[in-house]
């Protein structure tokens, strides 16, 4: 007789509630290497975040201005979801 599978191998996750922020603060770290952008509210909350390097830049090509524009595009989209 086969057994019957259990749930003990799956984990639960909790979903992430969506904070209303009216306004935010946007923070750019800009290296020769990546480009890190932020998104806080006005407490210093962060919201969200993104990376040239998150994208899937590699190398050179994340220190480019395109990937920079990338990276702040991305964040700007997923904090008007907020």
């Amino acid at each position: 007789m086969a057994k019957a599978p259990t749930k003990a191998g799956k984990k639960v996750f909790k979903k992430k509630e969506k904070r209303v922020v009216l306004s935010g603060i946007a923070y750019i770290q800009a290296t020769f290497n990546n480009t890190i952008v932020s998104i806080t509210d006005v407490q210093g909350n962060l919201i969200c975040w993104s990376s040239a390097g998150s994208l899937g830049f590699k190398g050179s090509r994340k220190g480019t201005p395109f990937a920079a524009q990338q990276a702040s595009q991305a964040v700007g989209n997923v904090a008007r979801e907020h």
